[in-house]
Order: C-alpha cells, then structure tokens, then sequence
C-alpha cells in the first residue's frame, strides 16, 4: 500500500485491512516513509521495491492455494507513507526495471504519473477524478477492489482462449500441409483439394474460433501462476498437444492415401470410383478429426476435456452445426466438393479415426514438458551467429 497519508494513518489502514497482522509488524522494512525512500540511490529503490508487493509466481500461488495469510506471513508486503507522487512513480519505475509486471489502482490526481506510467493503471470511477481516468488503461465503475479480480479472471480467459485457438489452428495447418506436400510430392496427386481445404479452412478460423473464443473462465485459470512478460504466446504445452494430434492425423490419413485402396478392399472398383472413394474417407476423416480435436483444445492442460462443455452452449451448437454440414457436403455436393457417398462402415470408420484423438491426447498429457521455452533453445544460437558474420 503507498499512500500520501502519514505513517500513524497508513498503519492504521494497513492493520484494519490485514496487509500489516499486528503493532509488531508496523516497522521497517514493513513501514517506511516516502522521502526515506526517495532519498536512497536507484540501485537501492530497487532492492527496496522487490519487497513491496512483488509476486512471483510462487508466492501468488500459496495465496490462491492457502488465502491471504499466507501473503502475510511472507513479509514482503510493504507500506509506504507520506508518499508524494513522485515517490510512487519511481517505485512503478524500479518495479518494471527489475522485470516485473505492474498494476496500480487509484483515485486522486496525485495517483496519475504512477498510474500512467504502470502495465496496468486501474483508476476508481466514482471517487477518481477525471486526471486520474484519462491516465488509467481500466476504470473500476463500482469503485469495488473486488473487480479487480473479475478483471484479472476475464483477463486470463481471453488470453487462454486465444491460446487454444492458436494451438487448435496450428494442428490443423500443421496436419494438412504436410498430408497434401507428401502426397504431391511422392505421388504426384493431392488427396485434400482447394474447395475441401476451403472448408476445413472455415471449421478452422470461423467456427472454431467462434466456439474456442466464446469459452467462459473457469476456476482454473485462478490457479494459474502469471504469465511473464517475456513468456512466448505459444507454450511447450500447447507444442506438445498439436504435435501429437498433427503427428497421429499425419500418420493415418497418409497411410490410407498410399494403401488405402487394399485396406478398404477397392481393387475390384474402377481406379476413378477407388481413388474417390480414398480421398473422399481421408477427407471424412481429417474433417471429423478436426471436429474431435476442438474437444481437445478446451482443456491445453487438462485431462479432462469435457468439463464444463454443457455451460457452453454455443460450443455444442458449432460443433453440431458443423456436422452437419459435413453430412450434408458428403451426400449432397459431391461435384462440387469432388467427393462421393460413403456407406456407413467408412463413416464409421471415419469417426473411429476422429475418436482415438481423445485417449491420444489425455495420454500425450501425462508426458512432462521442459519449463524452459522450446525457443529459447534456438534464440541463443542466432545471436552468437550473427557476432560472428560481423568480425568476418
């Protein structure tokens, strides 16, 4: 808490709220007043600003798993008194220099330079004053500390969310690039054709980001440690995930494009009527694995994927609809999608194929993932590459 109230005001505040337990925890470094602070050299407001309200991973961990007392209990939270604006723009300065991610709340035109100069600046939309409005990224309406854990609850949804469809989308591009290059390549001839792609293309960035984006927050996500500021979009978990399903859907369905004609027992077919016929059930069955893997890209951590799904009903809706249509295309625009009926033991075939995604990816969850970054492995092989082109 830095506020510009004196030390005897700030303590008491800081007591009636929980952030100090008791009269013995009220000095420093628990207390310290703002000119004391103002006064030490940059390199010594760093130190001190790592005690103020810093956390880490770990520690917001413990206070999600264990309550607030265990924050207390850590005594690294901090008071600050008669503190002049100044002195909380340069706490928000050595915070951000030592790496971390700052939020800031306040009220008063005193609160702006901090507010404005914070990752987030959350300003009190009742008592707040207009200077401190326009220098905030958030406004509390309610003026109610507890919204700000709403905002950091749906904060953390949107971003998940978009990180399912990343994972979702890749599996895809991933899978159907290397199908279609491999076929071209050793054979001569593509089983996925430009107006089927242009559909699983719809599946991909249409509906599935429609249904993946509209996923409600969950518990979960609160249990989360925080995302780091340096930390890449696309995590190991989630390379994982889409390698596994890219590889699985790769293997199958390039096995029915090269020996699909002698598994499904077409030689007695003419070679068009097969060859259709081929192409037609991979086409199936990339569509359905799609449509299956969505399931998956709920829940990048989870071994449960189902969890949850009845509360999202426009999620159900989409994949109805979705299967829908790909009934429809298979029956009924067979010319224009190049592709004809299947009988029902490919169909079923088709929905085993899609099925296996989900044992496939609940056991892919149990193989542990390095914490550091797959590109950090690579990032630090570019620059010295690069030093060595500039002494040459």
């Amino acid at each position: 808490m830095v506020t510009g109230d004196n030390l005897q005001t700030a303590k008491a505040i800081a007591l009636e709220c929980g952030i100090l337990k008791s009269d013995a925890d009220a000095t420093e470094p628990n207390l310290i007043e703002g000119k004391r602070f103002r006064a030490l050299s940059e390199e010594d407001r760093k130190e001190v600003a790592e005690k103020i309200s810093v956390w880490n991973e770990t520690r917001l961990f413990l206070v999600v798993q264990q309550g607030f007392s265990s924050l207390l209990n850590s005594h690294h939270v901090q008071v600050m008194g008669r503190s002049s604006p100044n002195d909380k723009l340069l706490l928000v300065q050595a915070l951000r220099s030592k790496g971390h991610v700052v939020a800031v709340t306040g009220d008063g035109t005193n609160d702006a330079p901090a507010l404005h100069e914070a990752d987030i600046g959350l300003a009190m939309g009742i008592q707040g004053t207009e200077v401190a409005k326009e220098s905030s990224d958030i406004i509390i309406l309610d003026d109610n500390f507890a919204s700000v854990v709403k905002v950091v609850r749906w904060g953390r949804s949107v971003y998940a969310n978009i990180q399912k469809f990343i994972q979702f989308q890749l599996t895809v591009n991933v899978a159907a690039l290397i199908i279609n290059v491999v076929a071209a390549v050793s054979a001569g001839d593509v089983p996925l054709n430009a107006v089927q792609l242009l559909w699983v293309n719809l599946i991909m960035d249409t509906l599935g980001a429609l249904a993946l984006a509209t996923e409600p927050p969950t518990d979960h996500l609160m249990r989360r440690a925080p995302v780091g500021r340096r930390e890449p979009l696309v995590t190991n978990i989630m390379w994982r995930n889409l390698l596994i399903q890219a590889l699985y859907q790769v293997t199958v369905l390039l096995i029915l494009n090269f020996r699909g004609e002698q598994i499904l027992h077409l030689e007695h077919e003419t070679r068009e009527h097969a060859v259709k016929v081929k192409n037609t059930l991979i086409f199936n069955a990339f569509v359905l694995c799609q449509v299956f893997n969505e399931f998956n890209a709920r829940k990048p951590d989870e071994i449960n994927v189902f969890r949850g799904v009845h509360k999202n009903r426009l999620f159900i809706s989409i994949i109805g609809f979705t299967l829908v249509l790909q009934v429809i295309i298979i029956f009924f625009l067979g010319k224009f999608v190049s592709t004809v009926r299947l009988s029902w033991q490919l169909w079923l075939v088709s929905i085993v194929i899609g099925l296996i995604s989900w044992p496939l990816a609940a056991l892919g969850k149990l193989i542990p993932v390095p914490e550091k970054p797959f590109g950090d492995y690579f990032s630090k092989k570019l620059p010295r590459r690069r030093n060595q082109q500039e002494c040459s």
